[in-house]
């Protein structure tokens, strides 16, 4: 799990993909490769989720995991299809431990002190906090930082790239998460230079964010 959190705070974006279709998978990867964002949360709500995996996770310097896992079901198949981290929308102990014992790091979403610490006692160190703006966004992420000094958050749900500038500044913020980056309508459209033209500019703004 140090390893995924050190990777993912590196990047400091990890971008949330919903995919219809398998064959957008791999010209998707290497427009977000192309522009420098070599990550990807592929949601597993479509049918095509768990063969884009496939796909994505045998490409070089991609690291690709499955997001809205809701259940030891879907863990166990996006692990099998070669996914490198699970996201889940809320936090489930029983899930985490499956995880566990599948060997692979898991980010479930927490938003309340009593999840926070439910999550810090099964050993957790990194969380998603979803849906991000709707739960108080960076106020909220400000008040967590001092009852919870060790732990990281991925806000999600509603960030753009205006925002992302903010919530890196926190000090509890690992990384941001989004789908500015790979919107639906462009992977829909096969518009790969929008993709990555998109991750440039995240990607220039994260820069500029680390200067100061």
């Amino acid at each position: 799990m140090s390893d995924l959190i050190e990777t993912i705070a590196k990047l400091r974006v990890v971008p949330t993909v919903l995919i219809d279709d398998p064959a957008s998978a791999e010209p998707l990867a290497t427009a977000m490769r192309g522009g420098g964002v070599p990550c990807a949360e592929i949601s597993i709500r479509t049918p095509a989720a768990l063969e884009a995996i496939q796909i994505m996770a045998t490409m070089p310097d991609m690291l690709v995991g499955a997001g809205s896992v809701t259940n030891e079901q879907e863990l166990s198949a996006a692990v099998a299809a070669g996914a490198r981290f699970i996201v889940t929308p809320g936090l489930d102990a029983d899930l985490v431990s499956s995880a566990q014992k599948h060997g692979i790091p898991i980010i479930p979403g927490a938003v309340t002190p009593t999840e926070v610490m439910l999550a810090q006692r099964i050993g957790l160190r990194l969380l998603k906090f979803f849906p991000c703006t709707v739960f108080g966004g960076l106020e909220a992420l400000e008040e967590m930082a001092a009852p919870f000094p060790e732990m990281k958050f991925l806000p999600t749900g509603g960030l753009n790239i205006e925002s992302l500038h903010a919530y890196l500044a926190l000090r509890n913020v690992a990384a941001c998460g989004g789908n500015w980056m790979v919107k639906k309508e462009w992977i829909d459209s096969q518009a790969w230079h929008y993709v990555t033209l998109a991750c440039q500019q995240t990607v220039e703004r994260i820069r500029l964010q680390r200067r100061q």
